[in-house]
């Protein structure tokens, strides 16, 4: 099988996404990941656009060995020369000159003839020759020139020791046939076989990647791509997809990468990290839901066989695992399997009542949480009378106030009030409910969420305790926050007293 170059632009291109920006440090610090994820080539910037660009070519040249490190510039000598000098101890460096050569672009934008496009193209390649020996040329917005004046230009600077022609499709106007075609053009009608032929692809039209391996398939061997898929406008062909396409369906393009594929998911994350852009939830290959099942049917053929409805194992890519959603089109057997991942052991009535339940907070909510099966779970396996219950609570919060709070707990027939300060109200909530009732939890997830709109919104509050090694959970629900809190402590404080009374084990191993 033959190789695909990934040249990764998530730091040049990348970084010209509206909003993101990286200070050097930051470039190095993803320039190092891109050199653990096993790109060939980094496009570490544009010295010519500022002193930040150019001073991060430098340390980015500096700090990796591997990759070859590129700086782009335009067919300009102050551009070329600043390049020059970012890239003076860079290990492998490469120099990506790049000229417009679109009929719309030589009249429009740079007023010149097709003629003095050639000539200045082959003038700078030649001038650039002199001092590096890998020189990458682009024609840009090449997939809108016209196909034999294009082929003129790629001939001239290949002729003058162009090494790599990069063909990029620059307001993603291309769909993948005709890309696909143009790419066949002109390596079938070029002299020298020994270039690379690359493509850059932009996703104005959501084809970016369908482009670039359109251009694979017909010969091209570099592929430019970024991290997330960032960049200019709608972004361009992003990096992950491009490489588990030729990953996975190997059969299809009988090609492979450097990549070392368990790097991506770290590599998306660090990426969306420092420049702020998040990623979409539904983005193949590293979005939030990209190995998550939600539909009952798919749960049970994943439970059955991962292969079913997973084409990639998600350990490929860096994720630690598949996950089955549980939501409002999940089935018994998603949620059978996840109380057992929690250590609850249900079947038969106890299962089919916990699972209707199930569905009835689902149609309320988006998703439920581990901590809301251990609600629903307890409430219907622990039957319990509460030992303590809420009588009253008053709060004194504010800026320059410690928060402190008064409890009042009523216990069979006798009354028990106490209070004590925190660090916020609910901490100070706590810490009196404590007091009162002797135990010592250790809360180890607090969560709120909006159960009605409105001004008069309700708000579920659902705790999850630890209490001498035992775990408990509960919620509250409540227009006032604080008593929806006070209520789920309480519960959760009960759930446990009640659990040291019963002989009936509801967690795997644990002793009543």
């Amino acid at each position: 099988m033959e190789r695909v170059i990934i040249f990764d632009t998530t730091l040049r291109d990348g970084e010209q996404s509206p909003g993101a920006s990286l200070t050097s440090q930051q470039k190095v610090q993803i320039a190092r990941q891109l050199e653990i994820l096993g790109v060939d080539v980094i496009e570490a910037g544009f010295p010519a656009a500022s002193p930040g660009d150019a001073d991060a070519v430098k340390l980015i040249g500096q700090s990796v060995k591997t990759p070859a490190v590129c700086a782009l510039a335009r067919c300009h000598d102050q551009d070329i020369e600043v390049a020059l000098k970012s890239l003076e101890k860079a290990a492998r460096p490469r120099l990506h000159l790049f000229l417009a050569t679109s009929e719309i672009h030589r009249k429009y934008k740079l007023g010149k003839a097709k003629a003095e496009i050639v000539r200045i193209a082959t003038e700078k390649v030649r001038q650039a020759r002199r001092y590096l020996k890998d020189i990458e040329f682009s024609p840009e917005d090449a997939s809108r020139t016209e196909p034999d004046f294009l082929l003129e230009v790629v001939q001239a600077v290949v002729a003058e020791g162009a090494s790599t022609v990069n063909i990029p499709d620059t307001v993603g106007y291309a769909v993948p046939e005709e890309f696909g075609s143009l790419i066949g053009y002109l390596i079938t009608n070029l002299k020298d076989r020994r270039v690379v032929i690359s493509v850059h692809c932009h996703n104005d039209l959501g084809l970016a990647v369908a482009n670039s391996l359109a251009a694979l398939r017909k010969g091209a061997r570099q592929v430019e791509c970024t991290i997330n898929g960032i960049g200019e406008r709608a972004g361009n062909a992003s990096l992950e997809e491009v490489v588990m396409n030729l990953h996975v369906r190997q059969d299809t393009y009988g090609l492979f990468t450097k990549i070392k594929t368990r790097e991506i998911y770290r590599t998306s994350r660090l990426v969306s990290s420092l420049t702020g852009i998040p990623v979409q939830p539904n983005k193949a290959v590293v979005g939030e839901n990209a190995f998550r099942h939600e539909a009952g049917i798919h749960q049970d053929g994943v439970l059955k066989k991962r292969e079913t409805y997973e084409i990639m194992n998600p350990q490929m890519v860096g994720w630690p695992r598949s996950e089955l959603v549980l939501g409002k089109h999940s089935g018994r057997h998603a949620l059978a399997a996840r109380l057992k991942e929690l250590g609850l052991e249900v079947s038969g009535e106890q299962l089919e009542r916990i699972f209707n339940r199930f569905k009835v907070l689902a149609d309320r909510k988006k998703e439920i949480t581990d901590i809301d099966l251990i609600v629903v779970a307890e409430e219907e396996t622990v039957a319990i009378e509460p030992v303590y219950q809420l009588e009253y609570f008053h709060i004194l919060s504010g800026s320059s106030t410690i928060p402190s709070a008064t409890v009042r707990l009523k216990k069979a027939d006798t009354v028990y009030e106490d209070a004590a300060r925190g660090d916020g109200p609910v901490d100070a909530l706590y810490k009196a409910i404590d007091r009162l009732t002797g135990v010592r939890p250790k809360l180890k997830e607090y969560k709120i969420t909006a159960v009605t709109g409105g001004q008069d919104a309700q708000g579920e509050v659902a705790v999850c305790l630890e209490i001498e090694g035992m775990n408990v959970a509960a919620r509250g629900v409540s227009t006032d926050i604080l008593e929806a809190s006070a209520k789920a402590y309480l519960t959760a404080i009960n759930q446990y007293l009640a659990k040291k009374n019963i002989s009936k084990k509801i967690y795997r191993g644990m002793r009543p």
